[in-house]
């Protein structure tokens, strides 16, 4: 049975891809494959821009709260659509329905909150700075951007940036990872029905060589983009080599640290979800936890048994907690550095390599796995995994756990456990990460604030959501204005 090949979407039509290569897109609960996605190439992308490029002048002088009600219109269709737009993360991504629905949730909550733009995108001013003299600034958008987007988040990263770019008046281009591209074809379809004009929203598929061709272009002023640190460094460094502004969200490899004073069932309840939820396969999983003193005792038992318990298949079904990772090399490549942390000194006292999943035998899956014993010295403590393994490491005080979670090179989020106040004002002032969680095993921010990383785990100035986002997407034009008298006519 032939395969359907996905579509380009350009100046408000479906097209499709001239690309002489595609690739195929898996189910990775079953092994399937679904559909094929074309590798796009430079052409197309330039014709994508050219689209972008020509709806520009309009869309930026339509007033901002005009510009929103496209939003509105966007939000409610996902409102209505949420169930099939999850059905659809769920069966390219392999994450549960749970989680898939919380995904499109938050991609809604960013809509949301880019329809505050015309109170966001206000200037400043400031009358008299000298004897009839005023000055103000003002925000206008740069023009077409663009969003590189990864494979564990296909319903919600692409709108950590593109309501807000759209809000502020730039036309965009999505090119989403070559792996998950279906749920964005349905989104697509919701954006054409919202309102918006012919080539203010465009998607082109592909991998590496349209990537480049978006870096390159001169015609796009702004890139983002989330993955790994060294596709984040890559694509930070060559599109500041073409001037283009880019925030690039990379790696992590995410401490959470526990105190003996911590509350055990909550705490081991929490780094499981953390840890496991998504399969690992989120930039704010925790792959290490760290206890201090006494808390090692409880807590190495209780999360074992997390891991061992927790119900390992096929998304689709409302009584699993995990699904598979992405695909067979992610896989192949967890096992592997499990294997060298085992080598390299580590105690697998749960151990979730090659299991056999009734009904998903085709299926990518690694049960939840916890690792002992690891050293700040090993390997596998500073490897950012990307999958369902946890190690845990165990130190004499909170001192000792902070240096521990900040000697490696990534800054995504730390998270401490404890009843504490003291503790938690030390941690989240001492800790070098950006998403700081007290008591949580998922610091996500909500969309109302910006998604922070620091160190390793991003590369630019300004973040996804909320103030940042705005910007981000605008450029500042300060007025200084003099309008003497004599000058002005006489009504």
């Amino acid at each position: 049975m032939s395969l359907a090949t996905l579509p380009n979407y350009c100046g408000g039509a479906w097209r499709p891809s001239q690309a002489t290569q595609s690739l195929e897109v898996f189910n990775p609960a079953t092994g399937e494959a679904i559909a094929r996605v074309p590798l796009s190439p430079a052409a197309e992308v330039d014709q994508a821009v050219g689209a972008a490029a020509a709806a520009f002048p309009d869309w930026r002088r339509t007033p901002a709260a005009d510009r929103i009600q496209c939003l509105f219109n966007l939000k409610r269709l996902m409102e209505e659509q949420i169930e099939n737009l999850a059905r659809s993360v769920t069966v390219e991504c392999g994450k549960t329905l749970a989680e898939a629905r919380a995904e499109i949730r938050r991609a809604i909550e960013n809509v949301e909150v880019a329809s505050g733009a015309p109170i966001l995108l206000q200037g400043d001013f400031s009358e008299d700075i000298a004897a009839g003299i005023d000055e103000l600034t003002i925000r206008q958008p740069l023009g077409v951007c663009a969003c590189i987007c990864p494979f564990n988040f296909p319903g919600m990263i692409p709108f950590w940036f593109m309501p807000y770019a759209l809000a502020c008046g730039n036309t965009y281009i999505v090119k989403p990872s070559e792996r998950v591209p279906l749920t964005m074809q349905r989104l697509i379809e919701l954006i054409a029905q919202a309102g918006f004009p012919k080539g203010v929203v465009n998607l082109v598929n592909g991998a590496k060589e349209t990537v480049d061709a978006l870096l390159d272009h001169p015609g796009i002023r702004a890139i983002s983009f989330v993955g790994s640190t060294a596709v984040a460094r890559y694509v930070y460094a060559r599109a500041a080599a073409q001037g283009k502004r880019a925030q690039c969200q990379g790696g992590a490899k995410n401490p959470i640290v526990v105190l003996p004073d911590a509350e055990p069932e909550m705490t081991t309840r929490i780094t499981a979800d953390s840890a496991f939820g998504c399969a690992g396969q989120r930039c704010l999983a925790a792959s290490l936890a760290v206890t201090v003193g006494e808390a090692r005792r409880w807590f190495t038992e209780a999360i074992a048994d997390a891991a061992a318990s927790r119900v390992v298949g096929n998304g689709l079904e409302e009584s699993v907690q995990m699904g598979p990772v992405i695909s067979a090399q992610s896989m192949a490549r967890i096992e592997q550095l499990v294997e060298r942390g085992v080598q390299q000194g580590a105690r697998p006292i749960v151990d979730g390599r090659r299991p056999t999943i009734r009904g998903c035998e085709r299926g990518f899956f690694v049960r939840p796995t916890v690792l002992d014993d690891l050293a700040p010295e090993q390997e596998l403590t500073g490897t950012e995994i990307f999958g369902p393994v946890l190690g845990l490491a165990h130190v004499a005080t909170l001192d000792d756990a902070i240096a521990f979670a900040n000697r490696g090179p990534y800054g995504n989020m730390a998270c401490l456990f404890t009843s504490s106040g003291a503790s938690a004002r030390k941690f989240r002032c001492e800790v070098e990460a950006g998403n700081i969680g007290i008591n949580i095993g998922v610091a996500a921010p909500m969309a109302y604030f910006p998604f922070s990383g620091a160190k390793e785990s991003f590369f630019g100035d300004l973040h996804g959501q909320a103030r940042h986002a705005f910007e981000f997407f605008t450029q500042t034009k300060v007025v200084i204005e003099r309008w003497p008298r004599e000058w002005s006519r006489e009504f």
